[in-house]
């Protein structure tokens, strides 16, 4: 499975759940995660992408440390099921 099938049904389970999401690109800081989700109930997730096999750069990483460092919402997703499960928070 491609990584952006993943994406596309990342986009569509977050909107079904009632959830917006942004991609999300910043030219100055390489390694932020793909997306960021927002929910009716006020959380904010910062979502890594990937496809099955694939793996995190080690900027992408560093940005996953930051933000459990930070306390702050990151999921890293691999698959529709895992982007289910997610779902559940």
């Amino acid at each position: 499975m491609k990584e952006s099938e993943i994406e596309r049904y990342f986009v569509w389970a977050v909107q079904r759940a009632g959830g917006k999401t942004w991609k999300f690109t910043s030219p100055a800081n390489r390694g932020v995660a793909d997306r960021i989700a927002c929910f009716p109930d006020g959380k904010t997730w910062f979502v890594e992408l990937k496809r099955p096999g694939g793996q995190l750069s080690a900027l992408q990483a560093i940005f996953a440390d930051d933000m459990a460092a930070l306390k702050q919402n990151y999921a890293l997703l691999w698959s529709k099921e895992e982007i289910d499960q997610w779902l559940k928070f």
